[in-house]
């Protein structure tokens, strides 16, 4: 392909139009560009990797928050030569939502080089996120590995995602690498941690690593156990082409992209793919490792983790879990993983309905790179045209939100959170939903006619609570408060116990984290499951306006907090409804019965102002009296214009 030719096909797969000489040194230039270096394939030689399937090690670090994971993948990839030292703190957070909370929220990969005893190997690391909301990044992060490194700090000991995250890899069967991490801290304790490692997990002490990944003391012995003791991917490279999509992102110029473990054969550029989830076929575009930036390559082979680039045109089109293969040579699918289940929804709107299309845009977009959304149409009276999205936790939501505005520049409303029920209703209805004799439900518009249900059910979690033993009588307290029934509670040592409740999941969204942090000063440590449903006594709570329902305020509660529930929402509704020339009368009932009023009352104009200081009382209560029919006849017929913001302040979360 001739220069001109060249430079032509690369301003077009950039969307670029630029006018430039036919000349080498113009194209050197413009391969130089940071935005469009990465696209310039035809104009240098790809490299390729084929390193030894036996030389391959794939694995993950799982922690809890907080415990050193980023800072330990920073030193790895500052002995493997992929950065250089002191290039900065957490080089796999990306997001800015990451820098900025200070958490890891999308798992990053990397491919390292690492070379034992004369031989180059080739680990690719999966950095994981620590805290419950982002569990489903776990999980997408061990389908891919063959083994993993439990990281655990040496002064907070275990905690609950700790506990949590070794019974997920214990259950995939890859192998375990107990570290110890921060034993420079002053504070450190490793004798009390190990104890808890070897009482808890049955691990050997002498198979308990000890490291600091901030002072990179013992990582090279950790590196050394990776390649000694995980096993290389079981991969064939003599099958045709068989992949696992294991995550995916949406990129400007080149479409989405999915991030894939090859089980089985090689993939070259230009070869043509098809993913068996859509069944639509694509030309690949571009191979790439991560290291930790883009790299590159002609060619990926089994045991390798790599991305695929094919120029989708939209978000839609890449399903994690999904299998691909080369076209006309169909494979049986991959044993993937099903999509995290959503237990938090809330409803998200466009400030203005304007952003309409750029809000979905970008929310597609961002549901791609977070499978563990769901999303589906919605439309309110008050707000517009919105969407339904289910996350797994409040954190979940908020950084979700967090990266609508920071990532894609769309400003939103996102409203109250709540949960899924379940209804079985009495005999055959036409209900939206209806599956069998039961129905599912999240938002309070469609709670079903409680005559026709016999029994109404709210999802449970299973809490696992790591406190220390001075704060558990405050714990166990808020724990009956928010409904929770005890299971077990043992000692973890001398100081710490674990608790565990059965919780109503809807307790657990509002603020029970924040509470159990406040009570213990942030000591404890909270972690939960799936439990299922159980049979519970909910109701609707309506919101009437002098009369008027307003369905858009309603909310679904426990039957044993509806009174207090009703109170707060009916003084909030009192400082929030702007006043009228008439009395409004705010009432909050489930059923018939009125649980809570307030009156907000209306602009009054001083009528007995022009009589004279100790005028006629019977004048001036004739006055007033004529001022209240006419108030009244004005309340008969006035209609309660409720604005915008008024709906946003008692929805918004």
């Amino acid at each position: 392909m001739s220069v001109k030719k060249t430079i032509i096909h690369l301003f077009n797969s950039s969307l670029k139009r630029v006018l430039v000489k036919n000349h080498v040194v113009k194209l050197s230039k413009f391969c130089n560009n940071t935005l469009h270096k990465k696209y310039c394939t035809e104009a240098k030689e790809l490299k390729e990797y084929k390193t030894p399937i036996e030389n391959i090690r794939n694995f993950s670090i799982i922690a809890h928050v907080d415990h050193g994971k980023s800072t330990l993948a920073d030193r790895l990839l500052e002995i493997t030569g992929a950065i250089n030292v002191n290039s900065g703190a957490q080089i796999l957070d990306k997001l800015q939502v990451e820098k900025e909370r200070g958490i890891t929220v999308k798992a990053q990969t990397v491919s390292l080089k690492y070379v034992y005893k004369g031989t180059e190997y080739l680990l690719n690391l999966i950095d994981t996120p620590g805290h419950v909301d982002f569990s489903s990044e776990v999980h997408r992060s061990l389908a891919a590995c063959q083994g993993v490194i439990l990281l655990v700090d040496a002064n907070e000991g275990v905690q609950a995602q700790t506990v949590a995250n070794f019974y997920l890899a214990f259950g995939k069967d890859l192998v375990i690498i107990p570290v110890l991490n921060k034993i420079d801290l002053k504070n450190a304790d490793p004798e009390r941690v190990t104890n808890e490692l070897i009482s808890l997990f049955d691990f050997e002490k002498e198979e308990i690593l000890r490291i600091s990944a901030k002072q990179g003391i013992g990582v090279d012995k950790l590196l050394e156990t990776i390649i000694e003791k995980i096993p290389s991917p079981p991969v064939d490279r003599t099958k045709p082409f068989r992949a696992l999509v294991f995550d995916s992102w949406y990129d400007r110029y080149r479409g989405a992209i999915s991030l894939i473990y090859i089980s089985e054969g090689s993939l070259s550029v230009k070869q043509h793919v098809t993913f068996l989830h859509t069944g639509k076929s694509y030309e690949v575009k571009h191979l790439m490792l991560l290291r930790p930036e883009e790299e590159l390559v002609k060619t990926l082979y089994a045991g390798q983790v790599g991305c695929i680039a094919c120029h989708m045109k939209t978000s839609k089109e890449a399903h994690i879990g999904d299998t691909i293969h080369l076209k006309n040579e169909p494979v049986e699918p991959l044993i993937g993983f099903s999509p995290p289940k959503s237990m938090v929804f809330a409803g998200i709107y466009p400030v203005d309905q304007a952003q309409h299309l750029a809000l979905r845009s970008a929310i597609e977009k961002l549901v791609l790179n977070d499978s563990a959304v769901s999303m589906s149409p919605e439309s309110s009276p008050a707000l517009g045209q919105g969407w339904r999205l289910g996350f797994l936790g409040l954190l979940h939501m908020e950084v979700f939100c967090q990266r609508l505005e920071q990532e894609h520049e769309t400003a939103s409303i996102i409203t109250s959170p709540s949960v899924t029920y379940k209804a079985k209703i009495i005999g055959k209805q036409n209900i939206k939903e209806n599956r069998g004799d039961e129905i599912f439900f999240n938002n309070p518009s469609f709670f079903p006619n409680p005559q026709i249900v016999s029994e109404f059910y709210e999802p449970m979690v299973l809490g696992t609570i790591i406190t220390p033993e001075q704060h558990v009588r405050t714990i166990m307290s808020l724990c009956e408060n928010k409904r929770g029934v005890q299971q077990s509670s043992k000692h973890l040592d001398t100081k710490r116990m674990i608790l565990q409740y059965v919780l109503p999941l809807n307790e657990v969204i509002i603020d029970f984290h924040d509470s159990l942090k406040s009570i213990t000063s942030g000591f404890a440590s909270f972690d939960y499951e799936d439990y299922g449903y159980e049979v519970t006594d909910i109701v609707k709570m309506n919101v009437l306006l002098n009369g008027m329902p307003v369905e858009e305020l309603s909310t679904i509660v426990h039957a044993s907090k509806a009174t207090g529930s009703a109170k707060r929402l009916a003084a909030k509704l009192l400082d929030i409804i702007p006043r009228q020339q008439f009395l409004i009368a705010i009432q909050v009932t489930v059923g018939v019965k009125v649980l809570a009023r307030e009156n907000l009352k209306p602009y009054r104009k001083d009528i007995t102002g022009k009589l004279k200081s100790g005028g006629d009382m019977q004048r001036r209560r004739k006055l007033l009296a004529q001022q209240n029919e006419g108030k009244k006849k004005l309340r008969m017929v006035g209609n309660i214009t409720l604005p915008r913001e008024t709906f946003i302040k008692v929805l918004k979360k």
